[in-house]
């Protein structure tokens, strides 16, 4: 009797192959979201004279793609469960290719700001999405867990390389660059997905939940628009007040609305769980940090300092360079121990990064600066293997597209409320005045790292189970 041995290419090989391949055209797509995130910082000086928009007009630039994407990201995992992942997924990128466009050409503040919305609509088709493509083709949890490392190094780059990538194009061809570089990359990976990635749906999808998709998008919007707005009309002003009342009444119907679905937009029972509260509060955390850390750098050293957008944007690297070292290493260590370990050495880092420049003035040192970014670097990419991890884990894998959209949504609302913040501290501020009143910005970078102990505390290794109403078995988390 003679025996066999495997050849190279084998079909268990191939599969394999095939696996990584898809994990690679999906994080091409959340390469392209991520950067979006942040690629428009380093510009918003040069955007702000070329279309004449004042601080908070800048804001509402950023605010705009973030906000839809924060308010759209859940309901389009429902979509992609119910019509099809690959098919939405080309969906987003066709839109996501369009509205880049739009913003290349803008030819008004106006203009840009809806252009820059219609991209919160392509890219809230994109993430949730590609990370159940990955979810689903990666059925062993520890290749998962490392699949995840890759994706949040991937997404750790993007929003860290956002700035330098902004710099060098904004300098060198301006700054609708920044948005006409989005078009051959979306073309490129329509292609490689209709090639390479399978098509998949839900067993079970969900029904969309209008109702809850409405009352969503006005507590995000109506959150962080009365961040942006409220030092302009004023904290104790009718409109102030008015908003702060919309957020709170519609945040409370929110909650009843979602209590007498039988297949909401958000399961209230997932937030019983302090690990998975934990993961979407820290997901929240960590992006307020990383924006506040990224507009105030981009105002202090262009404004205050007089740097080009490709000086302010190569300040930067340390972080890029940290997030993208850190993540895949967070994500074996949470495939091996769980997520309290990196969750912890996150908040350590960036509650340290937020800490170095407390008593920031025109004189602070070089050196010191790039120790801040590489520090919350670092910090930004020990967190978001732990936190997608925890999240997608406390989910059934037929349910992958709201679970990554649930921690999405939180991430983008995090970008969101870090812009308005941000924002709000050096609006109308002179140059000279600018490293001072941003000094309570770097206390909030140190206290969403701090708030990330608490996280850690909360995670854990061994979820339990819990039977929603439905009677169909649900990861706890």
């Amino acid at each position: 009797m003679t025996t066999t041995t495997r050849p190279v290419g084998t079909p268990s090989t191939a599969n394999a192959r095939r696996r990584w391949t898809v994990l690679a055209v999906c994080c091409l797509s959340m390469f392209l979201v991520g950067m979006d995130t942040t690629i428009v910082n380093v510009g918003l000086p040069a955007i702000g004279q070329a279309l004449d928009i004042g601080t908070r007009g800048l804001e509402w630039t950023v605010d705009a793609y973030t906000l839809v994407l924060a308010a759209l990201l859940i309901s389009a995992g429902a979509l992609a469960d119910r019509f099809g992942r690959r098919r939405v997924f080309q969906w987003g990128l066709a839109v996501f290719g369009a509205a880049s466009l739009a913003c290349a050409v803008a030819p008004s503040a106006g203009a840009l700001v809806a252009a820059r919305a219609l991209q919160g609509v392509g890219a809230s088709m994109l993430s949730p999405v590609a990370l159940a493509i990955v979810v689903n083709a990666m059925p062993d949890p520890r290749e998962r867990a490392r699949a995840i490392g890759v994706w949040a190094s991937v997404f750790g780059l993007s929003m860290a390389a956002g700035p330098v990538a902004g710099g060098a194009l904004i300098d060198a061809f301006g700054w609708r660059s920044v948005f006409w570089v989005n078009v051959p990359v979306v073309v490129v990976a329509l292609v490689l997905s209709a090639v390479f990635v399978p098509e998949s749906r839900a067993p079970r999808p969900r029904r969309l939940d209008l109702p809850g998709q409405v009352l969503l998008t006005v507590v995000i919007g109506a959150s962080v628009g009365v961040l942006i707005e409220g030092p302009r009309v004023g904290w104790t002003s009718l409109p102030a007040v008015g908003a702060y009342a919309c957020v709170v009444l519609s945040a409370v119907a929110f909650g009843v609305v979602e209590s007498r679905r039988s297949e909401p937009l958000m399961e209230p029972a997932l937030f019983r769980g302090p690990a998975f509260t934990g993961a979407v509060v820290g997901a929240v955390a960590v992006f307020v940090a990383l924006n506040v850390t990224l507009l105030l750098e981009t105002f202090h050293l262009q404004h205050a300092r007089g740097w080009t957008p490709l000086a302010a944007g190569a300040a930067t690297l340390p972080m890029a360079v940290g997030a993208t070292l850190c993540a895949p290493f967070s994500g074996r260590l949470v495939g091996r121990s769980g997520p309290r370990l990196p969750l912890t050495l996150a908040a350590g880092f960036l509650t340290a990064g937020g800490l170095c420049l407390v008593g920031l003035d025109d004189d602070t040192g070089v050196a010191l600066l790039l120790l801040a970014n590489g520090l919350v670097g670092v910090g930004f990419g020990f967190a978001n293997a732990p936190i997608t991890n925890t999240a997608v884990s406390g989910l059934p894998a037929q349910r992958a597209g709201v679970a990554g959209a649930i921690t999405s949504t939180a991430r983008q609302f995090g970008a969101a409320v870090g812009i308005a913040v941000a924002g709000g501290l050096v609006a109308g501020v002179p140059p000279a005045g600018l490293a001072h009143a941003s000094r309570p910005g770097w206390f909030v970078v140190a206290a969403c790292g701090a708030l990330l102990f608490l996280v850690a505390r909360a995670s854990r290794q061994a979820p339990g189970v819990t039977a929603p109403r439905d009677g169909r078995t649900r990861g706890a988390v």
